[in-house]
């Protein structure tokens, strides 16, 4: 069945065009003197397959046969956030995130505010090296 094969085709083409490094390694945010990158888990699954053949009609006296077949694909993936790596000015570390959604949202504020609370500690102590204090 040479549809089952166009079938398997483009959905694997469809597969390798979401899979790339870009979706395991998501895009860096940078704030000041640091940057986070993301980095998630990609999973996916499928299927694909067909059948033809006879199917004797109801009528057995006249032995009539009658073409049929079918075919189908089904999948599904998924994405989970693992860990970010964060680089800041003088080190690099890998987080782990473990949970669900709130927890990487809860990651991703924590690390923000570090970061803000840095930069503007390190802003404050530059302000009072300028002025003496």
């Amino acid at each position: 069945m040479p549809n089952v094969e166009d079938l398997l085709k483009s959905t694997m083409t469809e597969i390798e065009r979401v899979l790339d490094a870009k979706t395991v390694v998501g895009p860096p945010v940078t704030h000041g003197d640091t940057t986070v990158v993301p980095l998630v888990s990609v999973g996916f699954g499928f299927a694909a397959g067909g059948g033809a053949g006879n199917v004797a009609s109801g009528d057995k006296a006249s032995a009539k046969a009658e073409g049929g077949g079918g075919m189908g694909a089904g999948g599904g993936g998924g994405v989970k956030p693992v860990a970010v790596v964060i680089i800041e000015k003088d080190s690099v570390r890998l987080e782990s995130i473990k949970g669900t959604a709130i927890t990487v949202m809860e990651k991703v504020v924590d690390v923000v505010d570090k970061v803000a609370t840095r930069s503007q500690n390190k802003r404050n102590k530059d302000s009072d090296d300028e002025t003496g204090d």
